[in-house]
């Protein structure tokens, strides 16, 4: 689409049926032979019963879709070839090549034409680039909402996959491949497998929560805590205007700890781990399935992803050249072509691209250091916040709700903000400066540092409540003070087990950003967008008459629609969901439902999105998901790292085992919080900062703490006892134990389940075998044919006939072959 000042300006292109068969063969586009279809058996008797049952039972859940695979027939393909045309079943050249390829081919030689009147620029991303086109999208084939009779994929695809009513139904898979292409295709599928492993994993969580809702009254050291005879007066939690106060009042809090901080939690760790392993194992059998069924098991890297080189690497490497002072390099520059290009080896060195990287390096360092102060800032308003609302009477009962809510809520709204910032950013800066050659390479570092960004802008508040805060507070008498005399805070739930705070900061964050990005970013943004652009169209003079026509036309139609700009925020959305499921699932293990109830609904937005919303993508042929699938396996190792980290050292699991097996007098944990809980004499505060006027209702000389220090009375007082090191030796211990035994399981998953489904591997094999019969059979019958003898006297007809018959096989002089061309327009 060509923008002038009179109007919008479409170029249709056309491609006949030599160009489409030309292209197809050089880029060994598979497609079907005469022997379209043959049987894929399943294993035995047995598995051919469980499968029919299967499919019976799920034939409501199955889309009414032609296209729906049922993994029972394959067509038998072979890599296009115009001089055997004899193997194919050329019916009608029309539809001989289905949309998705058309686009493609079409799109390839665009990419690859030089346009002598821009400076010999390569291809039509170039020419965008430098504005002097403005979009160049294939053609939707058709309105989605029509009411007519006329059934078109896009229409289909609509009825059956992308409204809220059909998120019961599985995915039309192939149908998707089919109009959108395979890597798009990819995507759904591996969302939809994903969304599928989250119901056993929510299942499993969820009876987590209730085991520990049934066994709440069961548990010894919250019954300890609630009860007030055991009086256990506790230090100030802050200087001055802190009274004391008695542990029975964070009962709520020890209570609510327990439903999350129990001993099924170190099961749902391990179960979880497992889960990500097996997730990924399904993953990779499914995409070599879907590989096979949508022939690309044979294809080579060259063919997956264009080598093109980008617009920016072009303008950066004229701009090399022209920057010497020799005419003739500037006249060789003028006289080579694209083509010559694409064959030369790299013409950017290291010394061109250092200060790219560097660049590139520091804004990075940048924007993880703006997150992090973000995160400190948060810090001190959560200790700044608390001193002055403690204060206050009438607040000083509810400050820890109070800072833990508001600084959770604007952990959310930074969250947020530095995404879409970040976001932007990344694409725009990210790997501008070093210039990647090409789309794949440019695509593969923006995706790391998008991530990398992502990933500490969610995570880095979790980080610190699970790991941090309360870790460096001191103990009373010998405080830490930042900030001209404010105490680093307190952990909200140290007298309860430090797991509740941790669960309160990942639920809010988890669920406020599903909520938050599926509503308004995801639903609302694109509908504003859409508003703007329609009046934006409607007030600009000049426009086309087709555009306000009562029937525009479909590239008016899509014109209208966003632009397409890649799969890599959705990806980026489910891979940070992925980690919140993962990382810290032992603090929460209800995530995995709401994740699933998210990814329920995100499934069908993201199909609205593309059937509806969006112009109509480049098809791409990929043979997987790329580095995505890197990412989740080192966020599935990560999470096992965590969670070891987050049980040891956030919960109290350990200190717990540690005392009912060496310091309990009967087994049980009967005393635990007493034994948990150091003294500490009053009379040893600094000077100005006993509370004042403490209207506690008993005088008080020791008040206690939670921490394993020696009491005032020992030899060594306040110095850390005996026991703080038996915890913390038992902490490292299970640390190692639960990483190696989980790490081995994975090790063991891994090598149980074979990449490769049998069947598959089987179907391969008996593929090759029944294409080499296929060939042998063809040639036979062509030099059947071909050696005929011919009659005595033929007629010019017969004569004209026979010589069709014998040129047909090359591929040269075939009457009719023009006859009906098919076609690909794709607006430029």
């Amino acid at each position: 689409m060509q923008n002038k000042s009179q109007g919008s300006i479409f170029v249709r292109i056309h491609a006949p049926w030599q160009v489409l068969a030309r292209e197809a063969e050089f880029l060994k586009i598979k497609v079907p032979t005469k022997k379209e279809m043959y049987e894929i058996k399943a294993g035995g008797s047995i598995a051919k019963k469980f499968n029919a049952i299967l499919q019976k039972l799920s034939s409501p859940l199955q889309p009414r879709v032609p296209e729906h695979s049922n993994n029972k027939m394959k067509n038998l393909s072979y890599p296009f070839s115009r001089e055997k045309m004899y193997l194919y079943n050329i019916q009608e050249k029309d539809t001989f090549f289905d949309n998705a390829t058309r686009s493609r081919i079409v799109h390839e030689i665009l990419k690859r034409t030089a346009c002598s009147r821009a400076n010999n620029t390569m291809g039509i991303n170039s020419l965008i680039a430098n504005n002097i086109y403005e979009a160049a999208y294939p053609l939707h084939d058709g309105e989605y909402d029509s009411t007519g009779e006329d059934m078109n994929d896009r229409k289909l695809l609509y009825q059956e996959w992308a409204r809220y009513g059909v998120f019961y139904k599985f995915q039309p898979i192939d149908l998707i491949r089919k109009y959108f292409g395979e890597k798009i295709g990819l995507y759904f599928a591996w969302l939809g497998l994903y969304t599928s492993f989250l119901i056993p994993s929510s299942v499993i969580g969820v009876i987590v929560f209730l085991y520990g809702c049934a066994t709440i009254e069961e548990d010894i050291p919250s019954r300890e805590m609630c009860d007030h005879q055991n009086s256990f007066t506790m230090c100030p939690l802050c200087d001055k205007s802190c009274d004391y106060w008695n542990l029975s009042s964070a009962c709520g809090t020890a209570r609510a700890s327990h439903l999350f901080d129990n001993p099924a939690t170190v099961f749902f760790s391990i179960f979880m781990a497992l889960w990500a392993t097996m997730f990924l194992e399904n993953w990779k059998r499914l995409q070599m399935r879907l590989g096979y069924f949508w022939d690309l098991t044979g294809i080579e890297e060259e063919e997956v992803s264009s080598e093109h080189s980008r617009p920016e690497y072009e303008t950066k490497v004229r701009e090399k050249m022209l920057k010497g002072s020799n005419k003739s390099v500037v006249q060789k520059l003028e006289a080579s072509t694209p083509e010559d290009d694409e064959d030369d080896e790299d013409k950017l060195t290291w010394k061109d691209r250092f200060p790219g990287y560097l660049m590139n390096f520091a804004s990075i360092l940048f924007m993880i250091a703006l997150t992090f102060s973000i995160v400190f800032g948060v810090i001190v308003y959560r200790i700044t916040t608390a001193a002055a609302l403690s204060l206050n009477k009438a607040t000083r009962s509810n400050v820890r709700v109070t800072v833990t809510a508001t600084a959770v809520i604007i952990n959310l709204v930074v969250i947020l903000i530095l995404d879409e910032i970040y976001g932007a950013l990344s694409r725009e800066w990210g790997c501008s400066f070093s210039v990647p050659k090409t789309e794949q390479t440019f695509e593969e570092r923006l995706i790391l540092k998008a991530f990398l960004l992502k990933f500490v802008n969610a995570y880095s508040p979790i980080f610190y409540v699970a790991f941090f805060k309360g870790r460096f507070v001191g103990r009373p008498g010998s405080y830490v003070y930042v900030f001209d005399g404010y105490r680093m805070e307190e952990a909200m739930c140290a007298p309860g087990g430090c797991l509740m705070e941790l669960c309160i900061q990942l639920s809010i964050i988890m669920l406020g950003k599903q909520l938050i990005q599926n509503n308004i970013f995801e639903i609302g943004v694109p509908k504003l967008k859409k508003l703007f652009r329609k009046l934006k169209d409607e007030t600009e003079p000049g426009e086309t008459n087709s555009a306000h026509s009562k029937h525009p036309e479909q590239w008016d139609l899509d014109y209208s629609l966003e632009p397409y700009t890649g799969l890599t925020p959705e990806y980026m959305e489910m891979i940070i969901q992925f980690g919140f499921v993962t990382l810290f699932v032992a603090s929460f293990p209800l995530a995995p439902v709401f994740a699933l109830l998210n990814n329920v609904i995100e499934v069908r937005l993201d199909a609205k999105k593309f059937v509806t919303e969006l112009r109509r993508p480049d098809a791409v042929r990929t043979k997987d998901i790329g580095i995505w699938f890197d990412i989740l396996s080192g966020i599935g190792k990560f999470s096992v790292i965590s969670n070891a980290f987050v049980i040891a050292i956030t919960s109290d699991f350990i200190p717990r085992l540690v005392y009912q097996y060496s310091y309990s007098h009967n087994g049980t944990l009967h005393g635990f919080v007493n034994h948990t809980l150091s003294f500490f004499n009053v009379s040893q505060l600094k000077e100005g900062t006993q509370p004042e006027n403490s209207h506690f209702d008993q005088e008080v000389q020791f008040c206690r703490f939670k921490d394993y220090r020696e009491p005032p009375w020992a030899p060594n007082p306040y110095e850390f006892s005996k026991q703080y090191w038996s915890v913390l030796s038992a902490r490292l211990a299970f640390v190692i134990i639960f990483q190696n035994l989980v790490m081995f399981l994975s090790v063991l998953v891994d090598w149980m389940i074979p990449d490769i489904p049998t069947d598959i591997s089987e179907q391969i094999k008996k593929e090759k075998s029944l294409l080499v019969d296929f060939f042998l059979k063809e040639e036979h019958e062509k030099l059947k044919v071909m050696d005929e003898p011919a009659p005595r006297s033929p007629g010019v007809g017969e004569w004209a006939r026979s010589r069709a018959v014998s040129a047909a096989p090359s591929g040269r002089s075939q009457p009719g072959s023009m006859a009906s061309p098919g076609s690909q327009h794709t607006n430029v």
